[in-house]
């Protein structure tokens, strides 16, 4: 070995990362379970406890979904493998997709169908607004897509689009599949994948299930599955190919790769966690803790980037006060009180503050913090904020 790498090896420590509050887009912070569900003996990807294991993990999927759909699993890696899976299988090369452009992932959406050989029409509206169902009805009918996609939660723009199964009702009228972006929606948003008519949709685990990234929720109706084993070509991805992991996650659960064990033992937990609170409990507590986050942040002085109709709990996007600079503000806080929050992507970088309150990090203990912690670094910049009254209308909010 050379000499200076042996030097820089030598001086490699025991792992320390900080002890940070996570209220940023993701990921969140992890319950103590999850955390020892890692820690526990690893078995093989084929053990029999392990297969056993695969059957919990799909059950306890299909009820944060919503949904009694068969094909339903974790994808092994992060929630942009879940959505390349979804999106490299359902569309084949040369179909027409159509995607909306209100937001930064929605954008991703174009470019992986574009990377799947799709045809990608998109459906303009401003960042920090919904898809209006006028616009995508015209749009379905000017271009008889193959495949419709929209983004449930944008993550970028703090939207939450309403009227789903308005749109799918208009997507299948055109005998579109439906693809649904829920990677901050699933386990903290309402989200009602069968009742919907959601034909696939797909979610990262470090959102509002509050665990570690690596093995990220999918689900496909029959029919959309029907679609991915029909195609005259595999997709480009060996690795997502649904028609070779149907091998392994469907009856026969043969080889195909190694899953991430450890991954997958973590989301079993964060899923029985949901499971024990009750989905729809969990969507009111997004709620109600994300509204009191939301009432001191309008009480200090702040401005939220969308309005009450389409507000995304589980993604806070408030405006960025005039003469500040949005990466001076999170530096401080992740230097001052240990505090996560995140600034704006794309067509919004500099003009909003992205703030979590997903999963386990929405706690009324963390609620206050972050309306405290931000009130103090906003008001040490010259802001002209109220940290006080914003503190007081958080946990007023809570009490009610």
């Amino acid at each position: 070995m050379p000499d200076d790498i042996e030097r820089t090896v030598s001086g490699i420590g025991e792992l320390a990362p900080p002890e940070r509050t996570l209220m940023g887009p993701g990921p969140s912070d992890v319950h103590p379970r999850v955390l020892r569900a890692m820690s526990t003996p690893l078995v093989g990807h084929l053990d029999p406890a392990f297969v056993e294991l695969m059957d919990d993990v799909q059950a306890l999927l299909r009820e944060a979904f919503r949904t009694d759909n068969e094909w339903t699993i974790p994808v092994s890696g992060t929630g942009s493998a879940a959505m390349e899976a979804a999106i490299g299988n359902v569309v084949e090369p040369g179909e027409t997709v159509l995607v909306p452009t209100n937001g930064y992932f929605g954008g991703r959406m174009a470019s992986m169908a574009r990377r799947a050989g799709g045809d990608v029409v998109e459906v303009d509206a401003p960042w920090g607004e919904p898809l209006d169902p006028g616009d995508v009805a015209d749009a379905l009918a000017d271009h008889e897509p193959d495949v419709f996609g929209f983004v449930h939660a944008e993550t970028s723009t703090g939207v939450c689009q309403p009227n789903v199964a308005e749109l799918t009702a208009a997507a299948h009228d055109h005998d579109a599949v439906v693809i649904a972006d829920a990677v901050t929606s699933l386990g903290g948003v309402e989200l009602r994948v069968d009742e919907w008519d959601i034909d696939v949709a797909y979610a990262g685990p470090q959102k509002c299930l509050s665990c570690p990234p690596g093995a990220s929720p999918l689900t496909l109706s029959d029919a959309a599955m029907d679609k991915v084993l029909s195609r005259d070509d595999p997709p480009r991805s060996w690795y997502l190919d649904l028609s070779l992991l149907e091998g392994y996650w469907g009856d026969d659960r043969s080889y195909h790769h190694t899953a991430p064990i450890t991954n997958v033992y973590a989301l079993r937990e964060a899923l029985r966690l949901v499971a024990e609170e009750g989905i729809e409990n969990r969507w009111q507590r997004h709620e109600r803790l994300a509204g009191a986050l939301k009432a001191g942040i309008e009480a200090m002085g702040l401005e939220m980037n969308v309005p009450d109709e389409y507000w995304l709990p589980s993604l806070n996007a408030v405006r960025v006060p005039d003469g500040i600079d949005d990466g001076d503000v999170c530096t401080a806080l992740l230097e001052r009180y240990d505090l996560e929050i995140a600034s704006g992507l794309g067509d919004l970088d500099g003009d909003i503050f992205r703030i979590g309150c997903m999963g386990r990090s929405a706690r009324p203990e963390n609620v206050i913090y972050t309306v405290t912690a931000l009130g103090d670094v906003l008001e040490s910049m010259g802001v002209a904020v109220d940290p006080d009254a914003g503190v007081t209308a958080a946990r007023r909010a809570l009490e009610n």
